[in-house]
């Protein structure tokens, strides 16, 4: 009686773990505003798993915008170069992670500081498309500052078609521009989520399954996140792996708040989506060139 009782609960348990990871995207669009710029560093890690979350979720035709270094006035913790180096690596971590997982072809990486005024206009142009039928959700990865410069460029008909996912006061209350209480005013909706901190900011061994994978795209991310925890600017990402942000994500794929998402992820959340898309997606083999005939 026992054992067919724990055979039962290892059932359900399993099907409750493949249910939680079911893709059910609300309808919509999305759009990710990062920092990554800032001190903390954790934005390189969240931006190559958000993407290939939503690469492996086939969802990857519904990201109409990303920005990062949404940081627009540098604080003294992290000096000039740092911050130039950050920029840079935030770049590569969204062009690399875009052309080695593929899908993304359609977007235009922004630098929200380097290229203010075309980031803005991106934004705004992803909130002047919203409508009933297809609602514009924007992850609020960093400060909120370019989220409302875009809000007060848009029609205010337009924001009750908008959604901003946040999951700290960190970001909402540390704009130089805007309050979360101003964003709150201009009519949008707040998505809240707990701290995904908690879940997704982990040892950085519970992530060796991706520095020893075999597939180069898995190499690449646990590479990216590597860099954060390596940077030497704060403290606090000394033996972590943290993609935080990426819970947003990882919510808004499993169904948001209206089909009841995953708010508090795990990194084996993450893992098993990764490594199914993995499997039924494999790398071209690359084998030696052909010598041609002289």
């Amino acid at each position: 009686m026992q054992k067919s009782v724990l055979i039962i609960f290892s059932i359900l348990f399993s099907y409750s773990q493949i249910m939680a990871q079911t893709i059910n995207a609300p309808k919509g669009r999305i759009a990710i505003v990062a920092d990554g710029n800032s001190p903390d560093p954790d934005d390189l890690g969240g931006t190559t798993i958000s993407l290939a979350l939503l690469r492996s979720a086939g969802l990857e035709d519904r990201l109409v915008h990303y920005s990062h270094s949404c940081d627009l006035e540098r604080d003294d913790r992290i000096s000039k170069k740092a911050e130039t180096e950050r920029h840079h690596l935030m770049q590569i971590a969204c062009d690399m992670t875009a052309r080695r997982w593929g899908g993304f072809k359609h977007l235009t990486f922004f630098d929200a500081i380097w290229q203010k005024e075309e980031t803005i206009t991106d934004l705004c142009f992803a909130i002047n498309a919203s409508s009933k039928e297809s609602p514009l959700w924007i992850i609020e990865a960093g400060e909120p500052d370019i989220i409302g410069m875009a809000l007060q460029k848009t029609p205010k008909a337009k924001h009750k078609f908008v959604k901003v996912i946040t999951h700290h006061p960190a970001n909402d209350n540390a704009g130089d521009f805007y309050t979360w209480q101003q964003i709150l005013d201009f009519g949008i909706e707040e998505v809240r989520i707990p701290d995904q901190n908690i879940k997704l900011k982990v040892p950085i061994a519970e992530w060796d399954w991706a520095k020893n994978h075999t597939d180069s795209r898995i190499q690449l991310i646990w590479t990216i996140g590597k860099l954060a925890e390596v940077d030497d600017v704060v403290r606090f990402q000394k033996g972590k792996w943290d993609c935080s942000d990426a819970g947003m994500i990882l919510y808004w794929i499993t169904g948001a708040n209206k089909n009841n998402g995953l708010k508090k992820g795990t990194v084996d959340d993450v893992k098993n989506i990764l490594l199914d898309y993995i499997k039924n997606n494999p790398e071209p083999s690359r084998g030696p060139k052909k010598k041609t005939k002289k």
